[in-house]
């Protein structure tokens, strides 16, 4: 029979891992370029975490802490593998990371209501935009694959992409969800 401390330790794990899971699953996407590495990842990030539940300072944020785990993961596999894991390097890691502090800081909004916004931003850019950053972020096609298969140049692409994420981001700052996006 289990013991009453540790089931409710694996109850309390299991609800931050679901209050974290997505922000996580962004966060790896955001920094690892191959899909099957940020599995990988993330399984070995919550394995970790469960080993050194005891460890986590229940008084600070859980998703913080989360991060901080994926990302020594994500540097020692980069640093083992001797090849390119990771699509930035370690500074880039540390701005992500402070730019999704301010996005959890943010009281009142899961995770989840955050995606509704980013959504309702998206459902707001032109046309051509959308489709883009869909093919490209939601259905995770490299950009010469989005190129081909709306039949535009390379160079298009990437301007798409670029207006996007800037009207993108202004939509979100609109919506208060990032207080300033300063690296």
């Amino acid at each position: 029979m289990a013991n009453p401390a540790t089931l409710q330790a694996e109850a309390v794990f299991e609800i931050l891992v679901r209050e974290n899971a997505d922000m996580l699953t962004t966060y790896l996407r955001s920094v690892v370029w191959r899909p099957g590495a940020i599995d990988d990842l993330f399984q070995e990030t919550m394995l970790v975490a469960w080993k050194r539940l005891p460890e986590y300072d229940q008084n600070r944020p859980f998703g913080p802490w989360l991060r901080g785990i994926a990302a020594r993961l994500v540097m020692a596999h980069s640093r083992k593998a001797k090849r390119d894991l990771l699509v930035c390097d370690e500074r880039v890691l540390e701005y992500l990371d402070r730019q999704l502090q301010h996005i959890s800081q943010r009281s009142g909004d899961t995770w989840d209501d955050k995606l509704v916004a980013l959504r309702e931003c998206i459902a707001a850019l032109p046309d051509d935009q959308q489709q883009t950053v869909r093919l490209r972020y939601l259905e995770d096609l490299q950009a010469e694959r989005v190129a081909s298969q709306l039949n535009v140049s390379m160079e298009a692409i990437k301007k798409r992409l670029q207006r996007a994420r800037a009207q993108l981001l202004d939509c979100i700052r609109g919506k208060q969800m990032l207080p300033g996006l300063n690296p």
